[in-house]
């Protein structure tokens, strides 16, 4: 058994390993806003046919001179359209202060930029870092649930999100593609191995898991 949890380095060689380098979310950076919003609380697979439907029209220009009703017509799919419509329209206004483009947000902090988003009604922490590390490329790392089950079963104890952030913030370079390449490996990992119900068997990270060599329940927690 491991004697302290696995650091935050070691975690994502480990991942890395076991699944190869992960895919970007998209280098344009109002897809990553208009996705990252869809996502939430809905299948991946849902977002994709979604913004399929959408095609072109999938521009700040065009979204952003929808009517709420209209909007919440095209995300319908994804479910919750009048929370994400509403998101999005406002992500959509937050983004054209800096005239859609990334770059004209260049000298304005990443704590600041946080900030901003944090603001926007249906912005969490989660969402503000997602958009911040794949659309504004910034160093944010990101927490979700995935984040969490992984690290609580690996031993760590975090009081909470702010901690887990110092965690790998403190360990990491300030490197946005690697925060990014993390978050996705994590996904992949949580998603086919670390599930709620665990699937042991074959687990990439068994040597290190206190879960699993204190001997978990196989159902996991």
């Amino acid at each position: 058994m491991a004697e302290r949890p696995m650091g935050a380095m070691a975690l994502y060689e480990a991942l890395l390993r076991a699944y190869g380098e992960p895919r970007w979310w998209s280098e344009d950076a109002y897809t990553v806003l208009f996705q990252c919003v869809l996502v939430q609380n809905t299948a991946w697979s849902n977002v994709e046919k979604t913004c399929a439907a959408i095609g072109e029209r999938l521009k700040p220009e065009v979204i952003g001179n929808l009517a709420q009703e209209e909007l919440e017509a095209l995300i319908r799919p994804c479910g919750f359209c009048r929370g994400k419509a509403r998101a999005i329209r406002a992500l959509t206004a937050w983004f054209g202060k800096y005239g859609f483009e990334r770059q004209n947000a260049a000298g304005v902090s990443t704590e600041e930029l946080r900030g901003e988003l944090l603001a926007i009604r249906g912005v969490g922490a989660e969402t503000a870092d997602v958009i911040l590390v794949y659309a504004f490329f910034r160093p944010s790392f990101i927490v979700d649930a995935y984040t969490r089950r992984l690290l609580e079963r690996l031993g760590h104890d975090f009081a909470d999100d702010a901690a887990i952030k110092r965690f790998f913030e403190g360990a990491l370079p300030r490197d946005a593609r690697l925060y990014g390449h993390f978050h996705w490996l994590i996904l992949e990992h949580c998603i086919g191995a670390c599930r709620k119900a665990a699937r042991c068997e074959g687990c990439a990270l068994n040597g290190a898991c206190m879960a699993y060599t204190k001997n978990a329940s196989p159902t996991g927690r």
